[in-house]
């Protein structure tokens, strides 16, 4: 059974990454940070320059917490709770 995203949970793009390495003409490779579990080589499609956005409305990203030799987000309120797929998902 294929998992279907949820569109107002996921965003389109996210942060801000260096380039490492240019692999291909079609693909570059990302400097990510350890908490993201995702393959640094990409398609150049799936790319964007990076643009500030207006002042006044910046998204403020929350801080990282060391926490046993991980990184770490501290939850500041969980709104709500659901099972999927056996799963369970938290909206905080």
């Amino acid at each position: 059974m294929a998992r279907r995203h949820i569109e107002k949970f996921t965003e389109c793009f996210v942060g801000s990454y260096k380039v490492k390495a240019i692999i291909f003409s079609n693909a570059i490779e990302l400097e990510l940070s350890s908490t993201i579990k995702v393959h640094p080589v990409v398609n150049v499609s799936r790319v964007q320059r990076y643009k500030s956005q207006v002042e006044g409305q910046r998204k403020e990203m929350p801080q990282l917490v060391v926490i046993e030799k991980e990184e770490e987000w501290e939850v500041e309120k969980i709104m709500n709770k659901r099972k999927v797929q056996g799963r369970n998902k938290y909206l905080v």
